[in-house]
């Protein structure tokens, strides 16, 4: 037997003196009942905390009460689609949305069914096999024009889900929302997993919108020196605080800092200590204050160098709040320049 999933999700911190954006997440509309019909209620473990998922109610409180002021979710499928924009509409003001056909789902549009690096078995759905790459990207532009939709996204190549039959499937598909970002004056945001050198090629050739922004940004140094050349953004995400993820913080380090964004992606890449749980927009209070000890304390550099895990969090998690207020206005600032919010 497998082990358990863990559903509690991480702790509300306390509130920022600077609220921040969550630039990046997945967030999905409530049920209206469950199986039973009943009317859906948040789950609790047994100490009384709240479980995964978190009730959309529930989740826009604890943005409020933790500092994170805004959320960007990201619809990248047929069915996801509308739902954001919905969404973004019913919570104006707090979650926008970014839409976009996901790259691993335009190579299932475009009918390639081979099985990628990863070695999982393609699971094509209804919507796959009745809506062509183009017809699917046609209702990206389509809803795309919404002013609820501050970007186009995620969009960009992914290497390890796709092998050589749909890449350019997912290439096409990529230039096609590079227009659409440079058409409608939009960000757009990149999923890049795999494929820098490539992805860096097609903008190149196709000419990045103005505001490019890698997100959950996977690169090294290199590419981090290439996306400060041209401007692009990067936009980090709770790997920055796994401790075997030292070419992540290299590449954070040769980032300037009016090019950095903070995310969550949530419910996925949890950041310390909470990994391995579900993760929530507030997650992103967490990354920032570890990015503000990283970037600004004269010590995170030596306590990276020589310390544990357990020391490196320890450090992280006590850094002067005069620092966190600092670097959270930086990418308050960085976030107003991307997305105008």
């Amino acid at each position: 037997m497998g082990k358990k999933k863990k559903l509690n999700v991480p702790d509300i911190p306390p509130r920022l003196r600077v609220p921040i954006v969550d630039n990046h997440t997945h967030i999905y509309p409530d049920p209206k009942s469950d199986s039973a019909g009943e009317s859906v209620r948040q789950l609790l473990t047994e100490d009384g905390k709240w479980r995964f998922p978190v009730l959309e109610s529930n989740l826009v409180w604890a943005m409020a009460h933790s500092g994170v002021r805004a959320a960007v979710t990201s619809g990248c499928e047929i069915p996801e689609l509308e739902p954001a924009l919905v969404l973004a509409h019913r919570r104006a003001g707090t979650i926008f949305a970014a839409l976009a056909i996901h790259p691993n789902e335009a190579v299932l549009h475009a009918g390639v069914r081979e099985v990628g690096p990863d070695g999982l078995e393609p699971q094509p759905q209804l919507w796959h096999e009745e809506v062509s790459l183009a017809e699917a990207i046609a209702q990206v532009v389509d809803l795309a024009r919404d002013d609820a939709v501050l970007a186009v996204g995620e969009t960009g190549l992914d290497y390890f889900r796709t092998a050589d039959a749909g890449k350019e499937a997912q290439k096409e598909a990529f230039r096609a929302h590079i227009a659409l970002a440079k058409e409608l004056d939009k960000p757009m945001q990149i999923h890049d997993r795999d494929a820098h050198a490539d992805v860096v090629e097609v903008l190149l050739k196709e000419g990045a919108p103005e505001r490019t922004v890698f997100h959950c940004f996977s690169g090294d140094a290199e590419l981090a020196a290439i996306c400060a050349q041209h401007g692009w953004y990067a936009s980090f995400a709770g790997p920055l605080t796994y401790h075997a993820n030292r070419s992540l913080r290299e590449a954070f380090m040769a980032m300037p800092s009016e090019l950095i964004l903070v995310e969550t992606d949530a419910p996925y890449l949890t950041p310390m200590p909470f990994r391995g749980h579900p993760n929530t927009p507030w997650g992103a209070v967490y990354t920032a204050r570890f990015m503000a000890w990283l970037r600004l304390d004269a010590h995170a550099a030596d306590v990276l160098a020589d310390g544990t895990a357990t020391q490196v969090q320890a450090a992280a998690g006590s850094v002067d709040e005069d620092l966190v207020e600092r670097w959270c206005g930086q990418l308050n600032a960085n976030t107003e320049a991307v997305y105008g919010i």
